[in-house]
Parts: C-alpha cells; sequence; structure tokens
C-alpha cells in the first residue's frame, strides 16, 4: 500500500473545493461543483490517462449507485460492463481511518498485490461521482443491503 502522507495528500487533492467564477469556463456537468483543467491535471498526477478516463466514462454513465438506508448507513454499487462491483470509499472515524476498497480483481491486483496504481477505475468512479453530485441514489431497507452483500461475496 502506498504510505500514509501519499494517501493524505491525494485524499486532500480529490477533495479540494473550486470556488465557481461563471466566466472561468468550467464545466459544471451535472452537479454543483465544477471540474476544472486544474483539477484534472492534479488527478493526472496520480492516475494515469487510462484510468481516469475509464473512471469519468463510468460516472457519465450514470454507473454510480448510492443506496442510502433509513438507518444511517450508505453504501456504493458501481455498474461495470460485465458484474456490479461493491465500493467501500475510505472513511475517518474519529481518530481511526478505515481505508477504501473495491470487490474488483483489479483492486485485489493493481492496489493490494502490487502497488501499481492508488485506486481502481470504480472507486476513482465514486469519489468523483460524489463531487460531481452525479451518483444515482436509491433508499435502501434492510432487504436490500442484505442482497447486496450477498452480491459482493458470490
Amino acid at each position: 500500500m502506498p504510505s500514509e502522507d501519499l494517501l493524505l495528500l491525494l485524499d486532500a487533492a480529490l477533495k479540494e473545493k473550486f470556488e465557481f467564477e461563471p466566466d472561468a469556463g468550467f464545466d459544471r456537468g451535472h452537479g454543483d461543483t465544477p471540474i476544472d483543467e486544474d483539477y484534472l491535471e492534479r488527478l493526472r498526477f496520480f492516475f494515469d490517462d487510462n484510468l481516469l478516463l475509464a473512471a469519468l466514462d463510468l460516472v457519465d454513465r450514470d454507473s454510480v449507485v448510492k443506496f442510502n438506508t433509513s438507518w444511517g448507513h450508505t453504501r456504493y454499487q458501481v455498474l461495470g460492463t460485465t458484474t456490479t462491483y461493491s465500493v467501500f470509499p475510505g472513511q475517518t472515524i474519529g481518530s481511526r481511518r478505515i481505508p477504501s476498497y473495491c470487490t474488483c480483481a483489479s483492486f485485489a491486483f493493481s492496489v493490494l498485490v502490487t502497488d501499481a496504481q492508488y485506486m481502481c477505475k470504480h472507486l476513482l468512479a465514486v469519489v468523483l461521482a460524489l463531487r460531481l453530485d452525479r451518483c444515482l441514489e436509491r433508499t435502501a431497507n434492510p432487504d436490500d443491503i442484505a442482497q447486496i452483500c450477498a452480491r459482493s461475496v458470490s
């Protein structure tokens, strides 16, 4: 896994907010937060163009689904070309940092085993979809969450 300092730098680069200036030519997309050339250049520092384009394509095709439960739990799924992947973006609870995870084979190999990437296209798509407010939101009951979990492990 990458060093904690590098992960903090990546996290800051992904979450940085920009002021929207109407004359700056930002493409506001579907959501309220623009992605401008400066933000894309920061992403290119961490991710190769193929990974970045694949993640943006998933967002563009509305493939990121955010499941909200009545008890405040949130789950993410990304609809891939062959299957659906469960994605767990990293969280900080108190002083404890919970790492990010995706159920795809690319995450297991390229991120966990070889350290070739910081995240897979599915995880990056979730981060970008949240920033752009492009998640398809669904309300989920306990049975829905159980089915999502069952599909994740099968």
